[in-house]
């Protein structure tokens, strides 16, 4: 499996050519500009520059140029003035959202001091105004950045603030050309009557441009049937180095001590699915098989909590019960690197003012507070079988909720909110679990998530993304709810 992809992003500044001839070292001087805006944007993103577009012709070559190169996103780096006829073209032919930056050079003019060419230097917001125009008239959505080109001794803020929001579209843009690329696969059924999570797939790859491959639990049997001694010694090696391997819950009879048996099951499924995943070259997984009578799938499909939990940790999420929604929240999730577990409402503690979330697994172990636990369950609540389940808590700190809905139309539709993840005691029944606040109480908290009509499941990362996640939802052009206080 590869590494995400960064954004490919178009970068073009303006200009008018009128005033090279006027002003001279002015073309040179934000030409310098832009070429500090393209190095700092390439830390986060692939760039393709168009150079300074300083009349129509070039706007129509720029635009040809990103489309060309498919680009995820367009930034136009405004130098000074220059008319829209000179950025409109550009849009319209690279067929890429785009985000105009209004980027002052210096905090403040000299103004006793600053004659016609320094000002020109300086006057980025002149024609913002008239690209908006031009572009809401020519029905372009848009997104602007401004502040500061870099920051001064006693003014900081506004080139910090711009410059987080630039990285940020990048990392959305990221999400956008990953989604777009991934390919997940639908491994057995939904759980049966969860009548929120059914997803139709051509809306997916219609609305996010992720391929849903079709797998049967087959594919699964016979990738754990060709599982060599050494591939599960590998595994077992791997697990022990990352979980510790628990005792008998203190409060649960069904969360007891793993056995061997359970152990070497859990990761003979887990070298399995490794295979599962390259061989049909998965970026993410949604899955779930009830099976009857101890038969094979039933054995398969209650050991794969451990190896599904390993996957999602690799940047390969994986979703229980067959959740496909919450398989693209997971992915959007580990893409703007706050992990992005798989979890749903638990109970809610009205001393404390948290609510209790979490899953039977899987969990991304890339957040865990700790070590995470192995637990042996004598069965699964509501599901058939028994084997080994993993037990764990998110970082303490700032955290993100990301669901995936769907509208009465037909339409996705994002819904998140912030908090924090406090300590303090948890469940110990072999599932994860984590005390969250949000900014709502508890009860309001609740009312509000549901009147937006989710999907039960949701991910749950570390870090406040809320931000960057409306960016996605921009770019792909899906409706968000953020539940704030």
């Amino acid at each position: 499996m590869g590494q995400p992809e960064k954004a490919q992003v178009g970068v073009f500044g303006i200009g008018l050519a009128a005033y090279w001839p006027q002003f001279p070292g002015l073309k040179e001087r934000l030409e310098n500009y832009q070429r500090k805006v393209e190095e700092k944007i390439s830390n986060w993103a692939s760039v393709v520059s168009a150079g300074l577009v300083d009349d129509a012709h070039k706007a129509h070559a720029a635009g040809a140029a990103f489309r060309q190169a498919g680009v995820d996103l367009v930034f136009c780096y405004v130098g000074t003035y220059a008319t829209s006829s000179q950025v409109l073209p550009v849009i319209q032919e690279a067929k890429a959202p785009v985000v105009v930056l209004n980027l002052q050079p210096r905090a403040a003019l000299d103004y006793a001091h600053t004659d016609t060419g320094e000002w020109l230097a300086n006057c980025c917001a002149c024609c913002v105004p008239e690209i908006a125009g031009a572009f809401t008239r020519a029905a372009i959505p848009f997104q602007q950045v401004t502040g500061m080109l870099k920051p001064e001794p006693d003014v900081r803020e506004p080139a910090e603030a711009a410059w987080s929001e630039i990285a940020a579209w990048c990392a959305a843009a990221k999400v956008v050309r990953n989604l777009r690329r991934a390919r997940i696969g639908c491994l057995g059924h939904p759980y049966p009557g969860m009548l929120d999570m059914y997803s139709d797939f051509t809306q997916h790859q219609a609305q996010l441009g992720t391929h849903i491959e079709v797998l049967e639990m087959c594919d699964l049997e016979a990738r754990v049937n060709a599982a060599t001694e050494a591939e599960i010694a590998r595994k077992a090696e791997e697990t022990r180095g990352i979980f510790d391997i628990s005792e008998d819950s203190p409060s649960d009879p069904l969360a007891k001590k793993p056995v061997p048996e359970q152990l070497d099951w859990a990761c003979r499924v887990a070298v399995g699915l490794d295979h599962l995943v390259e061989d049909f070259d998965l970026d993410g997984l949604a899955y779930y098989y009830r099976g009857v009578g101890g038969n094979v799938y039933e054995r398969l499909g209650a050991g794969m909590i451990l190896g599904c939990s390993l996957l999602t940790a690799r940047g390969i999420p994986c979703s229980g019960e067959a959740d496909l929604k919450n398989c693209q929240a997971m992915k959007i999730m580990d893409l703007l690197g706050g992990g992005g577990s798989y979890t749903e409402l638990y109970a809610m503690d009205f001393r404390e003012r948290f609510i209790l979330m979490g899953h039977d697994g899987p969990f991304h172990l890339g957040i865990a507070e700790g070590r995470p636990i192995l637990r042996g369950l004598g069965l699964y609540h509501g599901k058939s079988g028994f084997g080994v389940s993993v037990e764990a808590s998110v970082r303490k700190g700032p955290i993100t909720i990301l669901g995936v809905t769907q509208t009465h139309d037909g339409r996705l539709k994002l819904l998140a909110a912030e908090g924090e993840c406090l300590p303090g005691e948890r469940l110990k029944i072999g599932n994860t679990n984590s005390r969250l606040r949000f900014a709502l109480e508890p009860a309001a908290f609740v009312n509000a998530l549901c009147s937006e009509g989710p999907t039960h499941h949701c991910a749950l990362g570390v870090g406040h993304v809320a931000g960057k996640i409306e960016k996605v939802a921009w770019l792909i052009g899906l409706q968000l709810k953020v539940i704030a206080g």
